[in-house]
């Protein structure tokens, strides 16, 4: 008798599997690998199966603590180049180089642009060596955080080409390069935290961009790269990058995060803004 009662259940559940696998989806999850499920499938095994609370280490991840740093869009040790004109929402500054090297205009500037002496661009630079000397350290301070952090849940993802994925929450590592020639998605919360280790350059390509979904934050993105940053022409980026070298942006790229670079940071008529 208990059997007769558990075929029909096991028939809607079969109905329900089939009748939603005409089209894919590259989900990372947190093996790192793809799962193929589409909105529709999940939707309708929700309806008959009661989601289950599983603890993940990824819930867990803390955000990078930035110090003073966080309160800068550029962030520099030797110079911001720039192609006229850019706009850039938020703080910038950089140290210990002279404030000469910092080769922005006034009204590119919706913020304050401090340096360390009076040589910065006039007549709206701030002198103010004390606060750069400390949101640098507490630049350099967040770089060792980030990179050290340890037990990724995806490692050497793609090979190093994420290309057209969506990224869930995590620790994320790669012991080379790492290329983005394709749309990516960018899929978490608004509490969710992303850290992505990149032990060589990362590349993202031109008129490539970076999208959040799901109520994900730009704020508690983090990319920490070992070296070169570039981003290229017309494409678009989301996070906070952490560079141990330079951070460059290609002509008419755009970003929604904070460029603090321990060397410098080249600019070619792009928009910055400072997430909030």
């Amino acid at each position: 008798m208990k059997k007769n009662k558990l075929f029909p259940i096991i028939a809607v559940l079969l109905v329900v599997l089939m009748s939603s696998c005409d089209q894919n989806n590259d989900i990372v999850t947190p093996s790192g690998t793809s799962a193929a499920l589409t909105p529709k499938m999940s939707s309708n095994l929700s309806a008959v199966v009661k989601s289950v609370n599983t603890p993940s280490k990824v819930s867990s991840l803390n955000a990078v603590n930035l110090g003073i740093a966080e309160d800068f869009a550029i962030l520099s040790k030797t110079g911001i180049t720039n192609v006229y004109k850019s706009t850039i929402t938020g703080d910038i500054g950089s140290s210990p180089i002279t404030g000469s090297a910092v080769l922005v205009e006034c009204n590119e500037v919706v913020g304050t642009i401090y340096t360390v002496d009076a040589a910065g661009p006039l007549p709206c630079s701030i002198t103010n060596a004390t606060r750069l000397t400390v949101a640098i350290g507490d630049m350099e301070t967040a770089y060792t955080d980030a990179a050290g952090r340890s037990n990724p849940d995806f490692l050497n993802l793609g090979a190093g080409d994420i290309g057209g994925k969506t990224l869930t929450p995590g620790l994320y590592k790669w012991s080379t390069a790492l290329i983005i020639p394709t749309d990516i998605t960018i899929s978490g919360s608004s509490t969710d935290v992303f850290i992505f280790q990149v032990a060589g350059t990362l590349k993202l390509s031109s008129g490539v961009r970076i999208t959040l979904t799901g109520g994900a934050q730009a704020k508690n993105i983090f990319w920490v790269v070992a070296d070169a940053v570039t981003c290229g022409t017309t494409s678009h980026f989301e996070g906070t990058i952490l560079g141990m070298t330079g951070i460059n942006l290609q002509t008419g790229a755009t970003i929604n995060g904070r460029m603090l670079a321990q060397t410098a940071v080249t600019l070619q008529m792009n928009t910055v803004t400072q997430p909030q």
